[in-house]
């Protein structure tokens, strides 16, 4: 299962297909309407960091972005300007401890194991202040072509899934405010998405 020398291996090799370089429209329309620029945010399984570069540009002045591949926070700490409102941690997501007001997911979810998606929730749940909300988006897609022949499911990453069982997972843990197909999907993922906002139990 995926790890810190696949990731690595991945971001070296240049096998980062879900790369969109650009900020996600749906998640940058979501920034646009954040009237609170000193939350503090996270975004775990970072990437390429794209919504991290436009917090800053936006003003945003507590983003911390994690990621398990040393060689992608190394090839970040080039990429952003240095500045105190973000932080750079190179770790594993589930090992992480914090407090935050806001969590960004951005195909973080589909790159993990799904026997891990219990963890995920958790895990989620565990680092959000009381009132805090999860805010991002989710496959409503299966990705078959990652499945071998004769295998009872997919291999991957990424992992797919869909609205019904997302919800199932997460109403465990938080009140789903929205988990709804997105209008504003890039083109080759138009219809394929779902936007979530998502508060952990108990609700303030």
């Amino acid at each position: 299962m995926p790890d810190e020398r696949y990731w690595n291996d991945r971001y070296l090799q240049g096998h980062t297909e879900w790369d969109m370089r650009q900020v996600s429209p749906p998640l940058q329309a979501y920034f646009d309407q954040l009237p609170d620029k000193n939350i503090a945010i996270l975004i775990p399984g970072c990437g390429n960091a794209y919504e991290a570069g436009y917090l800053l540009e936006k003003g945003f002045t507590n983003s911390t972005l994690l990621d398990i591949s040393p060689v992608l926070i190394d090839r970040l700490r080039e990429k952003l300007p240095p500045s105190p409102a973000l932080k750079l941690i190179t770790a594993d997501f589930f090992d992480h401890r914090g407090g935050y007001d806001l969590i960004i997911e951005q195909t973080f979810f589909c790159a993990l194991d799904p026997a891990k998606r219990p963890d995920y929730v958790e895990q989620m749940h565990r680092l959000l202040k009381p009132g805090g909300r999860l805010a991002g988006l989710l496959f409503d897609r299966e990705f078959k072509s990652h499945a071998a022949p004769g295998d009872a499911a997919p291999v991957g990453p990424p992992f797919g899934g869909h609205l019904d069982e997302y919800k199932k997972l997460l109403e465990k843990k938080f009140r789903i405010k929205t988990l709804a197909s997105c209008y504003n999907s890039i083109r080759p993922r138009a219809g394929t998405e779902l936007f979530l906002i998502a508060h952990p139990w108990p609700v303030l």
